[in-house]
């Protein structure tokens, strides 16, 4: 753990104390709000079971498998919406309104897809558990950006991607065994952990001051501006990235179609497989937090250019037939990335957004990550039938053209650029909150779960 930051007695009082930016210190020193969010994500990804289980529900109630499956199409559907509109209401209402609105809203619908015997009516609770489950999305993550300094970010999402990984992982576990004794406890105990984060965000996080109105006359003499998401489709480097964040997601995401189709096509029985999900899970979970420690203090286009190329790398190591050890191998290799890249890629769009549009820049960069983790299985598996091992080379390209579209439109951020990232961006500067007044000027959930990494 990184020394002390206490200036030793009778030092010069102007000399810099050294900064701890390690894991300890940022969580002890962060405001309690940011520690409220990361124990409020736990808590309702400890009770994470609804999409794991939702066909299995479906179907033991008597629908058929297509039903189920259109059913869980309409939840991945109401899931990339809602970061949209989480995002939207994160920046109107305050994080804590949208919080509160998701976690008291999924309780609800989720305990009505109990109850609801209709199919169309329970494909319409389904679609709106996903939709309203994901606003708190970049509601939580845009007041981690808006509350930690910025040397600190990468590490506070580290610690974000921490505690949504490990209550993923344990999820699972949780609902197989409750289901032993009833789906119904399975989906109580679901809303139980939502309006636990509820409770938590009542409580802890920081009500959102109104922002006072432009006079006027300013308001007059001001050219037009885009606002909204408009204002982030304006912006074009952070569009560039948007597009990386799209073929990342879409590259990354077939650990879970297209690789274990290779392992199977190569004569490996399915341990193999799990091994390498588990080997993935227990390095991401057990590393990233010591890494992030270094990466935090790099460049963040050389940490995001690294991420991508290791990402490729590992991926492309898939193509050679040399049995299950370059299964293992690559499997490290693109966890390296995973853990290297992965808080900077999601701490950046908090970084760089104006303070007005910072959960719209959020909550479409998880749009894209949502959206590519969406089409990518399919796309895969397509080329993977059609080209075979090849494949994974062109995964490998794939992952070298985001790394250009990232380190090309993202900003650097050090202290001497950070006071003129306002001017870089194509939206007018809006009057702070008092939340803002604690970060600088102007987010791989990512997450994941699989929504978080």
């Amino acid at each position: 753990m990184s020394s002390s930051s206490s200036a030793p007695a009778g030092a010069d009082s102007t000399a810099a104390a050294p900064r701890d930016d390690g894991i300890w210190s940022t969580w002890k020193l962060s405001p309690a709000p940011v520690r409220a969010i990361l124990l409020g994500v736990f808590v309702n990804r400890l009770g994470a079971f609804f999409q794991t289980f939702l066909v299995l529900f479906l179907t033991q109630r008597g629908f058929t498998k297509f039903e189920a499956g259109f059913a869980l199409t309409a939840y991945g559907v109401g899931s990339m919406l809602g970061v949209l509109v989480g995002g939207a209401l994160a920046d109107r209402l305050g994080p804590r309104l949208a919080t509160l609105v998701s976690m008291g809203g999924s309780a609800v619908m989720l305990l009505s897809v109990l109850y609801l015997g209709y199919y169309p009516a329970l494909v319409a609770a389904v679609f709106l558990v996903g939709l309203i489950g994901q606003l708190y999305r970049p509601a939580s993550a845009t007041l981690l950006s808006e509350l930690t300094d910025k040397e600190r970010q990468v590490m506070i999402f580290a610690l974000y991607r921490w505690a949504l990984n490990l209550g993923t992982t344990a999820a699972p576990l949780i609902g197989a065994a409750l289901i032993v004794v009833s789906y119904d406890l399975l989906f109580w105990a679901e809303a139980i952990t939502a309006l636990g984060y509820g409770v938590i965000a009542a409580i802890a996080l920081p009500r959102r001051e109104a922002k006072p109105a432009p006079a006027e006359a300013e308001a007059e003499a001001a050219p037009a501006q885009p606002d909204g998401y408009r204002a982030v489709l304006a912006d074009r480097r952070f569009v560039m990235y948007l597009l990386a964040m799209l073929v990342n997601a879409a590259v990354y995401i077939q650990y879970v179609s297209t690789l274990p189709l290779t392992m199977r096509d190569a004569g490996l029985a399915t341990f193999w497989f799990s091994l390498v999900i588990a080997l993935n899970g227990f390095i991401v979970i057990t590393c990233e937090l010591l890494v992030t420690k270094f990466t935090q203090k790099l460049p963040i286009k050389l940490v995001v250019g690294l991420g991508f190329a290791l990402l490729g790398a590992g991926f492309s190591l898939y193509a050679l037939p040399w049995g299950v050890a370059i299964f293992l191998i690559g499997t490290l290799v693109w966890t390296a990335a995973e853990i290297v890249a992965g808080p900077t890629l999601f701490a950046y769009p908090g970084m760089v957004a104006p303070d007005h549009l910072r959960g719209r820049y959020i909550g479409s960069t998880q749009l894209m990550f949502s959206l590519g983790s969406a089409v990518g299985p399919g796309l895969g598996v397509f080329l993977y039938d059609a080209i075979g091992l090849n494949v994974w080379w062109c995964f490998g390209v794939a992952s070298l053209l985001a790394m250009v579209l990232a380190t090309s439109g993202m900003r650097r951020i050090d202290a001497a650029e950070a006071e003129s990232l306002a001017s870089e961006t194509p939206a007018p500067e809006a009057p702070g909150t008092a939340a803002a007044a604690t970060t600088e000027p102007g987010f791989l959930d990512a997450q994941v779960s699989s929504e978080s990494r």
